[in-house]
Formats: C-alpha cells, structure tokens, sequence
C-alpha cells in the first residue's frame, strides 16, 4: 500500500486555483486540517484537501473577477474519486472549480497508481471548443 500523499499550503492553493495566501487563510480558519511535518512546515492530508477541493468546487468561483483568458487543455488538479469497473474505471479531478470526469481502461489507472488525494493532470483533447469572455 502506497503512503498517502501531503501537500503544503503552496501546492494545496496551486490546485485549488486559489494564492497561497487565501489557502493559508482556510486553513487558519480550520476550513481544512493541517498538521506540521518534521521541518515545522503545515501540510494537509491529500484526502483531506480532495475532499476541501469538492466543497469549493460545488460553491463555484469565489468573489475573485475570471481573467479573460482561453483556458489551456491541461488541468492540474487533485484526483477525489476512482471507481474501478471490471474493465473500465472513471476518474474525477477537481482542478480548482472545475471538476473534469474522465472514462479510461481499469488497466490504465492502475498502471498509473491513480487513488483519491493524489496529483494528476487532466488533459483535454477536444474537436469543438467553446470560448467565452466575460
């Protein structure tokens, strides 16, 4: 069985899509659980902020103003749901408020050790994109 993974406040705001700041400030308010590793650094169990990370992403945006921007077609995120299938899995990142669901073979997801509360990158290939600027 694989160690679960921690994050610190820096990456934990990076894939929530949030500054380290904001992160910081959940935390102080006990939004999310922290606990300090042997260098005195807070970290928060990857369970734990996939979990947060569904919370948020059910809320939507916060106040923050969207940049007008075109997203790009990678999704650094945090993986909060596996469910394997004899053959087929499906995969649920939460990568800041977007929640991405990808249906891939069983086979790949083990290959690549995928559990709730670790990092991954949703890649998106898609034919017809929509592009809208606020």
């Amino acid at each position: 069985m694989t160690r679960m993974q921690s994050y610190t406040i820096g990456q934990a705001a990076r894939l929530l899509g949030v500054s380290p700041d904001t992160a910081r400030r959940w935390a102080d308010a006990g939004r999310v659980a922290t606990h300090r590793d042997e260098a005195g650094r807070r970290l928060i169990d990857g369970r734990d902020l996939a979990a947060f990370s569904v919370e948020i992403g059910q809320q939507g945006a916060d106040d923050a103003e969207v940049p007008y921007t075109s997203a790009r077609n990678a999704f650094p995120g945090i993986v909060t749901g596996v469910r394997l299938g004899d053959v087929a899995a499906q995969v649920e990142i939460q990568a800041g408020p977007h929640r991405l669901v990808s249906l891939l073979t069983r086979e790949a997801v083990e290959e690549l050790g995928l559990e709730v509360g670790m990092e991954a990158t949703a890649r998106v290939k898609a034919t017809n994109v929509h592009i809208d600027r606020g």
